[in-house]
């Protein structure tokens, strides 16, 4: 795919924006005042106030706004800034990349555990035995954190459940492809007397002893939100642990019921020691996407599309 050619306003940036001032930028933000901006970068005051005022030149309209306390983004500051540590992340990265003897490229991916234990080896399988030398680099973490780590140029792309609620993404565009609908199976022990009954309910669901997610997760979002369709509050749980693979461990020891994507189970076998419980109504299944910045069209995503096949 043919990159667009930049728009005047754009080049008119490049011609003026240097990676010093996109670095003074992300300090005066961190700081919050121009002596603690001058101290990180080695600068007096009055350079550093010169140094600004080429910045907010160059864009046309100011960044801060100045009071007693110091300095606060504009809302133009914000998206200026998100864009200041994303350009120096992906300077760092490819820095990164073209020093190594021969060159590789390093491919950052975002997912939480359940993706990527149950999903992404067969895709990282595909991506390191190609014709292209491959570095994965891969962040399991909770939904919210991967998006910010997106936002923020330290991820190529993520292979999650959809965030929602999106955390706040400064006026950064998001695109999504759909992947696949994961299924979700409430789990307990396998000499237990909800893996014998034939169908069991939400409500005998709520007295049972839960092993969740942390409060934060995607799947503890979704189950609350079962519970709640079901007329009933979710229990608070006795254990929060986000590893699926984990929580089937917990499981088959005895300490409570859980929820786990379908694929983790699976994987467990009969040698897990849990069973599926058959729940009425089941955990609705929770969609799948490669999700990256639409704004930047990077040929390291290029790679990973295709090993998703979808290119």
């Amino acid at each position: 795919m043919s990159n667009p050619l930049p728009s005047p306003d754009a080049r008119h940036l490049v011609a003026r924006l240097r990676f010093r001032h996109l670095r003074l930028l992300v300090e005066l933000d961190r700081g919050g005042s121009l002596r603690a901006a001058a101290t990180a970068l080695s600068l007096t005051q009055p350079g550093l106030s010169k140094a600004l005022a080429e910045v907010e030149s160059a864009f046309g309209f100011s960044l801060f706004t100045r009071n007693s306390r110091g300095l606060t983004p504009t809302p133009q500051g914000v998206v200026a800034i998100r864009g200041a540590v994303f350009l120096l992340e992906e300077l760092a990265h490819v820095s990164a990349e073209a020093s190594t003897q021969p060159p590789v490229t390093v491919l950052r991916i975002g997912a939480p555990p359940f993706v990527a234990q149950g999903y992404l080896p067969a895709v990282l399988t595909r991506l390191t035995h190609g014709e292209q030398r491959v570095r994965v680099q891969l962040m399991e973490e909770r939904v919210p954190l991967l998006v910010q780590s997106l936002l923020q140029g330290r991820l190529d792309a993520l292979v999650s459940s959809y965030p929602a609620p999106t955390p706040d993404t400064s006026g950064a565009a998001l695109r999504y492809e759909r992947l696949f609908d994961a299924d979700f199976t409430v789990i307990a022990p396998a000499g237990h007397a909800l893996a014998r009954a034939r169908k069991v309910s939400w409500q005998r669901l709520a007295q049972e002893r839960w092993i969740m997610p942390a409060n934060s997760s995607m799947v503890r979002r979704m189950l609350e939100e079962t519970f709640r369709r079901a007329g009933v509050m979710a229990p608070a749980p006795v254990i929060e642990s986000t590893s699926p693979v984990t929580n089937v461990r917990l499981v088959a020891e005895g300490l409570g019921v859980s929820a786990v994507p379908a694929a983790v189970l699976a994987s467990a076998g009969s040698g897990g020691g849990v069973k599926a419980v058959k729940v009425d109504p089941p955990i609705p299944a929770n969609p799948v996407a490669l999700i990256y910045r639409a704004e930047v069209e990077s040929p390291r995503l290029q790679v990973l599309r295709a090993a998703l096949n979808l290119s």
